[in-house]
């Protein structure tokens, strides 16, 4: 009877941790072909136009990054939280009347009455790794001796994909030859690998940097080097005009991922507490440990300043 009542108590707290699972649909409104990045980790390895992502945690928080098959758009980056329990959202992928591309919340339904997945939907369960990929390569091995051993040819022919490469080798001591057999060995070899953040093969690896201490919400994978992130704030300080230095920090900051220390350090570079607080907002979008972003509010001289840059990162 404990058993019994062990087993119908364990079976029910699975199906309600479950049950709370939520799920997120992206797609094209014009058919633009993207992947989805979740909290750094890719999860669709081919470019799609519509991609449901099931299985993600009720109350959980995650960092969205469209990356499109057409690198002439920038990469689309946005936050998104799992508010209600067994319930799908949909996030509509539009161009901006400016010409990029943004993501908007479209609606949500519970999973119950959500409708089935369309043909052209791809269907991926969350993953806190990258997917893998499989290379396939057949090398065939032809040998052809002659009886009398004295004349012999080796041939060996590889190919990976649609690269084929021969090799002949010719040995002859002189000798005559009564005749000749031939033997030919074909197998494959297989290779995974798993993608990068940026969509490119690598050797397995893991999905992002990992900060010593951290263990809070990630905006992005792997913060600049020390010697890059030098170069660039030593750029930054040479422009004379403020609006100078922010197009330029902002221009460093979009193409680059910063630690929280880093993004205080160039915010510490503007004399104004306008352009620093613009600059603030932006840099949060493109930073590794937000958990840590609260101490960019040492360089504000108002207290109201640090309020709008709260009350901006609550909407993210």
């Amino acid at each position: 009877m404990k058993k019994t009542i062990l087993f119908l108590f364990t079976a029910f707290t699975f199906y309600s941790l479950n049950a709370q699972k939520c799920n997120a649909i992206f797609f094209s409104q014009d058919g633009q072909k993207f992947q989805v990045i979740l909290n750094g980790v890719l999860q669709n390895l081919d470019y799609e136009t519509n991609v449901k992502v099931t299985d993600l945690n009720f109350e959980g928080k995650y960092k969205v990054t469209i990356n499109f098959e057409d690198n002439q758009y920038a990469s689309v980056d946005k936050s998104i939280y799992m508010v209600e329990q067994s319930t799908e959202y949909t996030y509509n992928i539009k161009k901006h009347k400016k010409g990029h591309y943004v993501m908007r919340a479209m609606s949500f339904v519970p999973i119950a009455q959500a409708p089935k997945p369309a043909p052209t939907q791809t269907v991926i369960v969350y993953s806190t790794t990258p997917p893998t990929q499989t290379v396939t390569q057949t090398v065939s091995t032809s040998t052809t001796t002659n009886t009398g051993h004295e004349h012999e040819n080796v041939s060996m022919g590889v190919n990976v994909g649609n690269v084929g490469m021969n090799v002949n080798i010719s040995v002859n001591d002189g000798g005559a030859t009564t005749g000749t057999s031939t033997t030919t060995t074909t197998y494959s070899e297989t290779t995974t690998t798993s993608t990068s953040h940026s969509g490119g093969t690598t050797a397995p690896t893991q999905s992002h940097y990992v900060m010593p201490g951290y263990g809070g919400p990630i905006g992005c994978p792997y913060p600049m080097s020390n010697t890059d992130f030098n170069s660039a704030k030593q750029s930054i300080s040479s422009k004379s005009f403020s609006d100078s230095k922010l197009t330029l920090a902002k221009q460093i900051t979009k193409s680059n991922c910063l630690t929280s220390d880093q993004a205080k350090q160039i915010i510490q570079l503007f004399d104004f507490e306008a352009t620093r607080l613009e600059y603030a907002k932006f840099a949060y979008g493109h930073t590794y440990d937000l958990g840590n972003y609260y101490k960019v509010n040492d360089v504000f001289d108002f207290e109201s300043t640090i309020e709008e840059l709260n009350t901006y990162i609550e909407g993210k």
